[in-house]
């Protein structure tokens, strides 16, 4: 059984207003954290375009490198 317990009514007031307080925390932090993770996500593609922009740079670069050598060696 349990048992019968009566709480003050100002007590119980003040507690929903902490259960209310928590729960708007709780929903702003929600949110907070998903609008983080839409950003975390465009930040994550927009290293990998960096990386392949900066790879294919890198690879023209020693293209002309090269054909630098070459020019310079067959003079």
């Amino acid at each position: 059984m349990k048992p019968n317990i009566s709480y003050p009514a100002e007590e119980l007031k003040s507690l929903e207003d902490k259960l209310d307080v928590l729960i708007g925390e709780y929903n702003h932090a929600k949110v907070e954290n998903l609008s983080l993770k839409t950003k975390q996500d465009a930040l994550v593609r927009e290293k990998a375009k960096l990386l392949e922009k900066t790879t294919l740079a890198r690879t023209q670069v020693e293209a002309m490198i090269s054909r630098l050598k070459d020019m310079e060696q067959n003079t």
